[in-house]
């Protein structure tokens, strides 16, 4: 195994593909043990051989591919706990893919308890502030479809009562701007979700606190807002999942 992955590195390493004999060369390998691991590698699909050098094939790409999704997916997870420490509330990642809302991770506590999820997050986007957050960042034609798909109706006596007040609340922010709910979704909680877009992927990191502490929930906004600044900056962030 150990020395299949240092010949498919080797590979790796040359954009245009290099030929047995040298990647034989850059591993240390036998001549007879590279041909023999060559052959299966490329049998397997891991390699693919073109005008007698060897090159990177579809089981590689995707391997590598699926490594790089798991290493984004443990930094979001890294970032939101460190967020959750920092300001003592629980944080939530979502993105909008293929026309539904998905919460990718959240990191929460004893002592700070994520939303119960009672109502089904895809279902229910016009009801709390990540759903609200994420459908004001479509455009008109694909946050209509999503309407249409998942209708407006109420979860508690303070969810929006139509779609036509939800789209006035969602036409009337400003672009990029955090999006606060009181007890929309669930009786006793307030939320504030913070929009993320990178090209075409509408994302949100958001909060929520118990309506007892709603007093804390601007500044909670303001702080996370804050420490994503800094995170952005450092390049050390990608919602590429």
């Amino acid at each position: 195994m150990q020395r299949a992955l240092r010949l498919l590195e080797a590979v790796a390493s040359h954009a245009d593909g290099a030929p047995a004999k040298q990647l034989a060369r850059e591993t240390g390998l036998p001549l007879p043990t590279t041909y023999h691991l060559l052959r299966t590698l490329t049998h397997e699909g891991y390699l693919r051989r073109e005008k007698g050098v060897f090159v990177l094939g579809g089981a590689a790409v995707r391997l590598a591919g699926g490594e790089a999704v798991q290493n984004r997916r443990i930094k979001i997870e890294d970032s939101l706990a460190r967020w959750r420490d920092e300001i003592g509330v629980p944080v939530y990642f979502a993105v909008y893919a293929e026309g539904e809302i998905e919460v990718v991770a959240v990191a929460d506590a004893p002592s700070s308890p994520a939303v119960e999820e009672w109502a089904d997050f895809r279902e229910t986007a016009h009801a709390h502030a990540i759903g609200q957050c994420l459908l004001s960042q479509l455009d008109p034609k694909s946050r209509q479809d999503h309407l249409d798909r998942h209708p407006v109706e109420a979860l508690t006596p303070y969810t929006v009562r139509n779609q036509r007040l939800l789209l006035e609340r969602l036409g009337g922010l400003e672009r990029m701007e955090p999006l606060v709910e009181r007890q929309e979704y669930a009786l006793g909680t307030v939320c504030g979700a913070i929009p993320v877009t990178v090209g075409s992927t509408a994302a949100a990191v958001a909060i929520s606190l118990p309506f007892h502490q709603q007093e804390r929930l601007l500044p909670a906004v303001e702080q996370l807002r804050t420490e994503m600044g800094k995170l952005f900056n450092s390049l050390a962030f990608s919602i590429s999942i």
